[in-house]
Formats: structure tokens, sequence, C-alpha cells
């Protein structure tokens, strides 16, 4: 048995509990995996999957409002029963949400994380205009971000490597490792304090299975040989769940994401592109469009080659597509909000009059 603490609970979440009436057989527990509606749970005591009480799932509005590995839940479930049905899902203290490329609809990928590992593999996958997309929504997810490198027994120059991705992420740490030859495999073990929560975010085949392997000493995670003529991994992982490192933290493995796109995100952009946003403070004028205007800092910048016009064009189109989605969301949350009081004002003419029986 292990205590509640060393799966992440936190004061964050204590606070909430004032809020919520206790109930007989009531737990406590974190959601480590999901499949479809069932939800395996752990609190602390045992593991066991559980459904969504009726109540809640009237009340949950959007399908990221779900619960996701990752998220605390409030569960009823007898003693020694392997089954349990969820009543309430806590606020999250972070989130990391994407827009799914399909529908187009937002999807969770995983909750109450603390440091987001964002991964390239320094080999034909190493790009650094999708190292700033994921940057942006790692920040607005409340989570902190750090790059990690992977398969650097596969490149020549290593620091220089490092050196190339934070010139494109200012105050994110940049680690490099290998699953193969363990270089630099406990220096990303040293970067989680117990009690925490890691997730590894990054396209098919860059070796997050492969790290978690080495993370934890053993083979949890299924991994499939590299494609000789793609340099790159096999797409392994097809669900996300939460793992126990032995060091006392945790770490959520995902699946691979060839498409990213981004969500109302404006803070995360800025923070990303935090060096332009200070540039642009020392234009001559407070609305300067960056275009043509006189005393323009950026295109002064962008001239004598200071600013990367690579990195520039790479944050006015994510400033474009978060402004969008932005828009995008008020709109729905305006529609859900519409169809709810609908919906409830349905019921109550349904209920009979107080004093009829």
């Amino acid at each position: 048995m292990q205590a509640i603490e060393n799966l992440g609970w936190a004061d964050f979440f204590e606070a909430q509990l004032a809020q919520i009436d206790a109930e007989e057989n009531t737990i406590l527990a974190r959601v480590i995996e999901t499949q479809r509606d069932a939800y395996l749970v752990n609190d602390s005591a045992a593991e066991r999957w559980c459904s969504l009480s009726g109540r809640l799932r009237h009340e949950l509005l959007r399908p990221i409002d779900l619960p996701a590995v990752g998220d605390w839940v409030v569960a009823r479930a007898a003693p020694q029963s392997e089954r349990g049905q969820i009543t309430r899902v806590l606020e999250r203290r972070s989130q990391f949400v994407r827009k799914a490329p399909e529908t187009g609809a937002l999807q969770i990928i995983a909750a109450n994380i603390d440091v987001a590992f964002i991964v390239s593999a320094l080999n034909a996958d190493h790009n650094l205009r999708r190292i700033e997309r994921y940057l942006a929504m790692v920040w607005e997810s409340g989570a902190m971000p750090m790059v990690l490198l992977t398969k650097a027994d596969l490149c020549d120059d290593v620091q220089g490597a490092i050196e190339e991705v934070e010139a494109i992420a200012p105050g994110v740490s940049v680690l490099a490792a290998s699953a193969v030859s363990h270089d630099g495999i406990d220096d990303v073990r040293s970067r989680i304090k117990p009690g925490q929560t890691a997730v590894l975010l990054g396209s098919s085949g860059v070796g997050k299975s492969t790290l978690v392997n080495a993370l934890l000493g053993e083979n949890a995670q299924r991994v499939r040989e590299v494609s000789g003529h793609q340099d790159k991994g096999r797409h392994t992982t097809t669900a996300r769940k939460l793992l126990h490192v032995p060091a006392g933290w945790m770490i959520i493995d995902t699946p691979g994401m060839r498409e990213l796109q981004l969500t109302d995100a404006d803070a995360g952009v800025a923070q990303t592109f935090e060096d332009i946003e200070q540039l642009a403070t020392s234009c001559k004028f407070s609305d300067c469009s960056h275009q043509s205007e006189p005393g323009c800092a950026i295109t002064r910048a962008l001239n004598n080659r200071s600013l990367d016009p690579e990195r520039y064009r790479s944050y006015q189109k994510l400033l474009r597509e978060a402004a969008y989605e932005a828009r995008r969301e008020d709109t729905n949350l305006a529609r859900l909000e519409k169809a709810r009081w609908k919906k409830i004002h349905v019921e109550n003419k349904k209920r009979p009059p107080k004093g009829m029986w």
C-alpha cells in the first residue's frame, strides 16, 4: 500500500473537499487509465474500474470535462469491491488539451501534470517549429515544460542541438538522453520530485515508450524496432496510462501525435515567444503592426538578422491560430450553456407542482 501523497495528492485538491458532502463508502482516487466509458482508478489501497454516475454524466457539458488520466475523482465503492462509480471530478491544477485532428473537438491528453517533457528525436524527426507549438500548449496547460532530445546516440553534435533548441525555448530546460546507452537517463530522473507527475509528449516514433522503460527500469511499455527507411520507431502506444516510477513520482506515456492543432492558447504563445513580445515593446508606436511603421523594433531586428524570420513567422502563425480558437471556443461555450438551460426548463415543466402528492 502506498500513501495517497505518493500518487500526487496536494493541498490544491484537499481544499476542494470542504465543498463535498461525505457519503458512505466514498473514496478519493486518481485515474490511471481510461478505456471508452470505463476508468481505472487507484485510491492508494487498491485499483478498480469505475463508471460514471448518471448524475455526473448529466452534469458534464463537454467531452474534455470527462475524467482523464491524471484526474482526481470522488467515487462510491463498497469495501473489497472490484467496481465503483465516479460521482465527482475534482478541479484540475493543469491540463494538456489539443484539437482532435478528425473532428476538431477539444481532446484532453492528461490532467494534473507538474512537468511536461516535449520529446523530439535527434534524427529526421527533429523540428524546431513543432517544438515551439508544443511549448505554447504546455505553457497554456499550467505545467512546466522541458524539452527532451532523445536518441542522442544517433547525433554527432548533441551540444549543438541543445543550444539550437535553447535559442527558441527561453527559460526552458533542454536535456538530451539515449535509452540505448542510458546516457542522460539519470539526469531526467533527477528533474522530477517525489509525488510529482510528468507526461511525455511528442510524435510517433521519437522513443517515448523506450524512454519510459528506461526510467522505470523494466519493460512496462511495448516498443517496436526502428523503421530503417524512415529512421524512426514505429507507433506503439495506443492509450494513455499513468505509471509509478520507483523514485516516487509518476509518468504518463501518450500515443504519438501526428497533428497538433492549437487551442485557445494566447498566453502560451506569448510565453513561448517572450523574446519577440519583449522586443515589440521597443517599437516607436504602441499599436505598431510590425509592417511598415517607422521605428519598428521587429522590422529592425528582422533586417539585421538578430530575429530569425522563420521564428517570427511561426509566432505570427500561432497567434492567428490562438485568436481563431478563442473566438470559436467562446461561441461553443455560449451554445452549450444555452442548451443546458433549455434542458433544465424542459425538466422543470415535467415536474408536478408542489403539493400534488
